[in-house]
């Protein structure tokens, strides 16, 4: 990517007519980054209140533990000027940077590795040391660090070489990853659609107003050194608008860490719904009531000849799927949590609930309506792929896909809801009916090809004594 810090680029207005401002929020709560270690990682100063300044402000309002590490000084900004030294402009850098990120994250530690400007390439094996060397010196589980670092596509070459390397260092020990994109928003284009699956982290009133401090205390980048040539401020005021959003954008990669698949889902979801009847709250939570009504609406067909839902815990959403099925069947690896599911389809003769654990085990027969919620996430990438085989090959033509899952991370297992549904639509193919998405949770409709939607025929009973 060549491009310069003069270029005028890609307006803020023009990022504001493309959608950017719709991304999907960080399913991060308050509650889960003050459990949580960040390590960012910064290859300037000032990259890390561009990209991140509002987030740092809201990790230390939550109470997380932030560790920053400083590669460079940035000595390398202004080569031409007549004024200033690369040693005097580190020097007032490094003073530039201690002061935003007081602002940003009080009490927060940071580290410099005295790496020189623009040759990070030639040090990625020492940026990936002091970065295991400070996960490991926070002492936090693996899943419960996230790495912080510039977009790896960004375009500078200093950007790009943090982020592979962030990027390396968290798939290898299991880590949660979030990259910022600076650069990008200058060369990159709206029809570019890598953004479309990102996220945004929406920032409150003192949390833009301690980033735009922060920006400031950077006046050696957003101010002119002096009025001679050489000196010319390095980031414009229209540069500066893509980072006045009230909102940050990240792409967000979730820990891998987890282990657990399908064989384990039987002992451990007999373990929980042994300790407790309704462990997540199914009748009583708002949360749960509400998505399961958005789920029953996104339905595009009002009644449907055989159902058959994967994952029926115990059975809150399989009494409502019966309503509108000819046949009904849910299936569910936990034996205990089927007691219940049993019970709640005693009234639906044409209903069952089976204890099968997916997707080794499968029932016979053909279904136009399947159910995949809240479940995908517990089986390992291979076996959900072995699943979504299976749902394709026992669909009928034109049936309906449901799928709706948590967008938290899911701890203990290697997958979340982005990549369940990233890995339906990419090896089913099939079309996309509906989507709706918020920052806890996604729901999607899948439509089968080679027929019309298709429900009961009219006056079809829907199971209901």
């Amino acid at each position: 990517m060549t491009f310069t810090h003069a270029d005028t680029g890609t307006s803020e207005s023009d990022w504001a007519r493309s959608g950017v401002a719709a991304l999907p929020e960080l399913p991060l709560n308050a509650s889960e980054l003050a459990t949580m270690t960040f390590i960012v990682l910064a290859a300037h100063p000032d990259d890390e209140t561009l990209g991140a300044g509002g987030f740092l402000a809201q990790l230390h309002a939550a109470g997380a533990h932030i560790r920053i590490l400083l590669c460079t000084a940035g000595e390398a900004s202004h080569p031409q000027s007549p004024t200033t030294t690369p040693e005097e402009l580190a020097a007032v850098r490094l003073t530039e940077f201690d002061a935003a990120v007081s602002g940003l994250a009080p009490g927060a530690t940071w580290k410099f590795l005295e790496l020189p400007d623009g040759q990070l390439a030639a040090n990625a094996d020492r940026i990936a040391e002091a970065l295991r060397d400070a996960i490991a010196a926070s002492g936090s589980a693996a899943e419960n660090v996230a790495i912080v670092a510039p977009y790896r596509s960004d375009g500078h070459t200093d950007h790009d070489t943090l982020g592979a390397t962030a990027a390396e260092v968290a798939a290898g020990g299991g880590h949660s990853l979030l990259e910022y994109p600076i650069w990008y928003w200058l060369w990159a284009r709206p029809d570019d659609e890598s953004w479309r699956s990102w996220v945004r982290v929406p920032l409150t009133k003192p949390e833009r107003a301690a980033k735009a401090t922060a920006m400031r205390a950077h006046a050696s980048q957003t101010e002119p050194l002096s009025p001679q040539p050489g000196d010319e401020t390095l980031l414009s005021g229209t540069f500066l608008e893509h980072f006045a959003r009230p909102w940050e954008t990240f792409v967000w990669h979730p820990s891998t860490a987890g282990s657990n698949s399908a064989k384990d889902a039987e002992r451990i979801f007999d373990e929980v719904h042994s300790r407790e009847d309704d462990p997540w709250s199914y009748t009583s939570s708002w949360y749960e009531r509400r998505k399961r009504a958005l789920t029953l609406a996104a339905l595009p067909e009002e009644s449907y000849e055989s159902g058959l839902e994967l994952g029926c815990s115990i059975g809150t959403l399989s009494e409502e799927l019966a309503k509108r099925c000819r046949t009904f069947l849910g299936v569910d690896a936990s034996g205990t949590a089927l007691v219940e599911a049993r019970r709640r389809l005693a009234d639906y003769p044409s209903a069952e609930a089976r204890h099968l654990t997916m997707p080794h085990e499968w029932p016979e027969g053909t279904f136009d309506l399947v159910a995949l919620s809240e479940t995908g996430y517990y089986l390992s990438p291979e076996e959900l792929t072995e699943l979504y085989g299976r749902i394709q090959a026992s669909t009928r033509p034109g049936g309906t896909l449901i799928l709706c899952h948590w967008r938290h991370p899911i701890s203990g297992w290697q997958l979340d809801a982005e990549a369940v549904h990233s890995m339906a639509r990419t090896q089913l193919r099939w079309p996309t009916h509906g989507l709706y998405r918020e920052k806890d949770f996604v729901l999607e409709v899948l439509l089968a090809p080679g027929g019309e939607p298709g429900g009961a025929p009219d006056g079809a009973p829907d199971g209901a004594t």
